[in-house]
């Protein structure tokens, strides 16, 4: 009872935004009017999304397998990104704080018809023991999640904790020039160089709309450990 008034206090509160894909019906994302960073759908999440879905089927860094490719979501907000990867047949495993899991959970069932893979929701705060997510996931899924200075080393120790060798980590992140973003980007990619190697996925391998030279996807992995 006290998740189905929660999915219903939800609802009332929110907009909708519809996102194509190139086959199917429309992903149908809720959004809070009011809330924080996290109740939004932003841009770099849609071209995250939608560069998935080009990408799409993703090679498996940990070999072949019957199942579809297994990913984790960090800072899911919405659940957008890891939507469109269960749409696409990813197993996904989307996480945010607590305070994010009802509406992830309404856009969960409100787009369960459309999943060709599995999408479930789990409560993550970055840099905390992880002791419930796939370990060695084949994909870790970042969108948007690099502005709070304070938030930089707890996300990073996640990403190292959650990803193993072969785990692909795909972030994209929108390059903002106000206030002290620039700073906490250049801090983000400082810290990111100890244990991580990245390459930029250039404009053109990313969707013919939905891209922007602003806004960043990068295919990260860990350093070979000997």
């Amino acid at each position: 009872a006290a998740a189905a008034a929660a999915a219903v206090a939800v609802m009332a509160e929110c907009f909708v935004r519809s996102v194509e894909r190139r086959a199917g019906s429309p992903l149908r994302v809720r959004q809070r009017a009011v809330g924080g960073v996290g109740a939004v759908v932003w841009d770099a999440a849609l071209v995250l999304a939608k560069y998935l879905e080009r990408a799409w089927p993703w090679p498996r860094p940990g070999g072949g397998s019957a199942h579809g490719p297994v990913a984790v979501e960090l800072g899911a907000g919405t659940g957008l990104v890891g939507l469109m990867a269960a749409a696409l047949g990813a197993n996904v495993t989307v996480t945010d704080l607590e305070e994010l899991q009802d509406l992830l959970n309404v856009n969960i069932k409100d787009n369960k018809h459309l999943v060709t893979g599995s999408i479930q929701a789990k409560v993550l705060k970055w840099g905390e023991t992880i002791t419930d997510l796939p370990s060695d996931p084949d994909y870790i899924l970042v969108a948007d999640c690099i502005y709070y200075e304070q938030s930089l080393e707890p996300l990073l120790r996640t990403m190292k904790d959650l990803s193993g060798n072969k785990t692909c980590i795909i972030l994209s992140y929108e390059e903002r020039t106000m206030g002290s973003n620039p700073k906490v980007e250049k801090r983000f990619f400082e810290l990111l160089q100890t244990d991580f190697e990245m390459e930029e996925i250039p404009l053109d391998k990313q969707d013919e709309e939905y891209r922007s030279e602003d806004i960043h996807v990068l295919h990260i992995k860990r350093k070979s450990r000997h």
